[in-house]
């Protein structure tokens, strides 16, 4: 048979019922748009983490204070809130070891901040001068802190873009202005580039103060909160981290290393595992999604499975003038997957509008990629193969004799 004459007869074939043909494509779209939408909302959640991760700093190995292992080996103990980290540490970290680039100590805590009759609750940031360097952060306005803050104790502080809107009013520049922060003023010498919420950290609400400020009019004690350290190239992350354990259970004279007092972070591992999880989120909407897929196959079948009974005259007549098994088989098959490939393509239409609808009003980054577009398609025709087959099979078996007596 002729592929232009298969075409036209398969086409003429869907058009006589066309509710029937046009419910049944219904449940393919549905089935498509679907999957294409479950996997675009994955794969932005996977690009929003990973961003926030990276947007933290790059090359940056993390070490908090914290008892790595509890009793039988749980969950680790006062990790983030311990004391045991010191200014110390974070000097010897940067002079010892070659393969560090930088290294930013911080101490952080929560307090009440109030200027010119607001306020506002929000998270205060003992650092050093090389934090912008470590955590890829910008100055707007002003300067940030510098060495010789730190080295003086200096009341200076550096704002967030957000806390600076709270305090002082969206775009107006705070520079010279006074904060305060446990009833004691802060000189606010800059603001800082807006770069986003993260779910980890939102450096934009928040203040900076030098690090030994921190300690002796905030915490009132000589530790840190974290050291952040950057590596000079992304090779270098695991010796690092390997490195900065040995030198740090030396330094605190810990000789078994399950009783570290301190546990180091590498930003990889944590790309890694949020990538992990993410993926098994999405194959698992994808999955719950593709059941619909299946339903809409099912529906197929059962239109073809009628189809089939309603033409049995028509199958017997062409047998009788020449038709062989394979034609009418060609035939049946050819509506199935016709009938499919007209709703992925339309599945795949819905599913891309319902993707931009969710980042647009939903406040979820989306990413619809060609690899989806290209399995629904797939899987799309696969269905109309699979689902077509055996009413396309049971078809072609027709007895044409029976076939013409059918009523």
């Amino acid at each position: 048979m002729i592929i232009s004459d298969l075409f036209e007869q398969t086409t003429s074939a869907l058009l006589v019922n066309k509710a029937r043909s046009g419910l049944t494509i219904l449940g393919i779209i549905i089935g498509i748009a679907s999957v294409i939408a479950m996997v675009s909302i994955g794969q932005g959640a996977k690009g929003t983490i990973e961003s926030s991760i990276q947007s933290l700093g790059s090359n940056l190995v993390t070490v908090t204070p914290g008892v790595q292992g509890g009793f039988g080996g749980g969950a680790s103990v006062g990790r983030g809130t311990a004391q045991s980290l010191t200014l110390e540490d974070s000097e010897t970290i940067l002079k010892e070891i070659s393969t560090v680039k930088a290294v930013s100590p911080e101490l952080s805590g929560r307090y009440q901040i109030t200027a010119k009759g607001t306020n506002t609750n929000t998270q205060v940031l003992g650092v050093s001068s090389s934090y912008p360097e470590v955590k890829n952060i910008q100055v707007e306005l002003g300067s940030f802190i510098s060495d010789q803050n730190v080295k003086t104790i200096s009341k200076v502080a550096v704002l967030g873009p957000t806390t600076r809107d709270d305090l002082f009013g969206e775009g107006i520049d705070p520079t010279g202005q006074t904060i305060r922060i446990k009833g004691i003023n802060f000189k606010v010498i800059g603001v800082t580039v807006a770069k986003g919420g993260s779910a980890f950290n939102n450096q934009d609400d928040m203040v900076f103060v030098p690090v030994s400020t921190a300690q002796k009019f905030l915490s009132g004690n000589s530790y840190i909160s974290s050291i952040g350290v950057q590596a000079v190239d992304q090779n270098s992350m695991a010796d690092m981290q390997t490195q900065i354990t040995s030198l740090l259970l030396d330094r605190h004279h810990i000789f078994n290393p399950e009783l570290a007092d301190f546990s180091t972070l590498n930003q990889a591992d944590i790309l890694g595992a949020a990538s992990s999880i993410t993926n098994t989120f999405t194959i698992l909407l994808a999955a719950i999604a593709g059941i619909s897929l299946v339903v809409g196959g099912i529906g197929i079948m059962n239109m073809m499975l009628t189809t089939v009974t309603e033409r049995t005259r028509e199958i017997g007549l062409r047998k009788a003038i020449g038709a062989k098994r394979k034609d009418i088989s060609n035939q049946f098959l050819a509506e199935a997957v016709l009938l499919t490939l007209i709703g992925g393509v339309l599945g795949i239409c819905l599913g891309w509008v319902i993707s931009f609808l969710v980042s647009k009003f939903g406040g979820i980054a989306t990413s619809v990629s060609l690899y989806s577009i290209v399995l629904a398609f797939g899987v799309s025709a696969a269905i109309g193969i699979v689902f077509g087959y055996y009413p396309a099979h049971r078809a072609a078996k027709l007895n044409p004799i029976e076939a013409l007596r059918y009523e």
